[in-house]
């Protein structure tokens, strides 16, 4: 069965860290660019940051450069986002998801394009 699994999620405090993880079952993720999008209460889904698969170019949206990171490990099946400096505007309901190749950065937004795999999403609570 394929299947996407985001795990790391949580409460944290303004200026804390968290460790995003994507893994995947089923498939491999090597050929895919994996992307993290995130979803507040009452809010659009929007793209946070992509892998190429290719040369394992990054990108991210203005809202979260310099603060967060993403990199993938082949070996380990997975992808990972690491979250620093984080506020409590990233509140929001995080996914991860596959595609052929990254979206488009477009005035420091990620595009929403058609993903292949959605995970169900892990929560992120900025608070103090």
């Amino acid at each position: 069965q394929v299947q996407l699994v985001e795990s790391g999620g949580g409460l944290v405090q303004p200026g804390g860290s968290l460790r995003l993880s994507c893994a995947a079952s089923g498939f491999t993720l090597d050929p895919y660019a994996i992307g993290w999008f995130r979803q507040a209460p009452g809010k659009e889904r929007e793209g946070v940051s992509c892998i190429s698969s290719s040369d394992g170019s990054t990108y991210y949206a203005d809202s979260v450069k310099g603060r967060f990171i993403i990199f993938r490990d082949n070996s380990k099946n997975t992808v990972t986002l690491r979250m620093n400096s984080l506020k409590p505007e990233d509140t929001a309901v995080y996914y991860c998801a596959t595609a052929p190749l990254c979206p488009l950065v477009v005035a420091g937004v990620i595009s929403m394009i058609p993903m292949d795999y959605w995970g169900q999403g892990t929560q992120v609570t900025v608070s103090s």
